[in-house]
């Protein structure tokens, strides 16, 4: 890799000399949202406790409580003037508000009343609290119209819930800071189904045809309009959150994100380019750089640290631009046992370390 080899994407980075600030940042830890079991006490224990400042504590999904608890439930929740409920094929928009809803209403209502209390009791807050929300691409290709179909095949219908989901952040992320008083709202948007809504692979109700692709300017549209909600509620930062899939990185950008986090190992040399061109511009990347283990031993500190640092330096990136960076897990950890999770954390806070040792070096 060199910065000789970059090639343009879907759309330039916006070009901005990142400040003074955003360099004398250091790196620090998160994760993706999703965790294991169904306490939301012991998961913001757990969490707040392992991700201190100055690192990114996070509001946690609990997808094992079931119904609504899932992250394309919880989203749905957020929607106004739209309302949803479960069938078999998956949540469905409806008429009027009914028992799912208020479901998953109600528990993300007792997940920021926990977090007040956990919050509360501590001597010394974070500075910082992350919550998660579904993009509106990947909501539109979740939920599925009265006839069955996905949101995604009707334009109008897909314009109608971007425009509900811009309405209704601003309720969450105030809840959200009533919960932890003074801490900076940093908000992650999950667009897992984006390869998918842009590629135009994914089927319709039948199974013998696909969906159209979504016009790249529809998208870059959809996610301005719901960035732009989300920084008017107080978000601080932004980042758009994708899997591992060649990831339309400068698309976000363009549509105004403030980063992007990324799996690590889904990265090719052209991302890395763009990733690179991003950190210059004063973008934060949110580096996946632990693959969550199954079962088995937690990667080594350095190894992590390498696999960020390495491309690092072959760019020719400054040891000053780390703190642009970020760590997380590559996955959520709601597969992993508590314990597993906790470990997780603790070994993302020793990988941030590592990569603060580096900048100073």
């Amino acid at each position: 890799m060199s910065r000789e080899q970059h090639q343009p994407g879907s759309g330039p980075v916006p070009a901005a000399a990142p400040s003074n600030e955003a360099t004398a940042k250091e790196v620090t830890a998160t994760a993706l949202g999703p965790w294991p079991g169904d306490d939301p006490l012991e998961a913001a224990r757990i969490i707040r406790g392992e991700l201190g400042s100055p690192h990114l504590p996070f509001l946690a999904e609990l997808p094992d409580r079931g119904v609504g608890s899932d992250a394309l439930g919880r989203t749905a929740s957020l929607l106004e003037e739209l309302a949803v409920d479960v069938q078999p094929h998956g949540w469905r928009l409806v008429d009027r508000p009914g028992k799912d809803m208020r479901r998953a209403a109600a528990a993300l209502s007792t997940d920021l009343n926990v977090l007040a209390d956990v919050a509360g009791a501590e001597d010394v807050s974070a500075g910082g609290l992350k919550v998660q929300l579904v993009g509106p691409l990947s909501l539109a290709a979740g939920l599925h119209l009265h006839n069955g179909e996905r949101v995604l095949l009707d334009y109008g219908a897909r314009r109608d819930l971007t425009a509900s989901l811009a309405a209704g952040v601003g309720g969450y992320l105030n809840r959200a800071a009533a919960a932890v008083p003074g801490a900076r709202l940093v908000v992650q948007v999950d667009e897992p189904a984006v390869a998918a809504v842009l590629g135009g692979t994914i089927p319709t109700a039948s199974g013998y045809r696909t969906l159209r692709a979504v016009a790249v300017s529809e998208a870059r549209e959809a996610w301005r309009l719901v960035l732009d909600a989300l920084r008017e509620a107080g978000a601080t930062e932004v980042v758009v959150a994708f899997p591992e899939i060649e990831a339309p990185i400068e698309l976000a950008l363009a549509a105004g994100a403030d980063g992007i986090a990324l799996p690590l190992k889904a990265l090719t040399n052209r991302q890395w380019e763009q990733v690179a061109g991003a950190v210059e511009a004063g973008k934060q990347f949110w580096a996946g750089a632990l693959n969550v283990p199954s079962g088995g031993p937690l990667p080594r500190v350095a190894d992590c640290v390498e696999s960020v640092w390495r491309p690092w330096r072959q760019l020719g990136l400054p040891p000053s631009l780390l703190g642009a960076v970020r760590v997380a897990p590559s996955a959520g950890l709601a597969g992993c046992t508590p314990a597993q999770a906790t470990a997780v954390l603790g070994r993302l806070t020793q990988v941030a370390d590592g990569l603060n040792q580096q900048a100073l070096g």
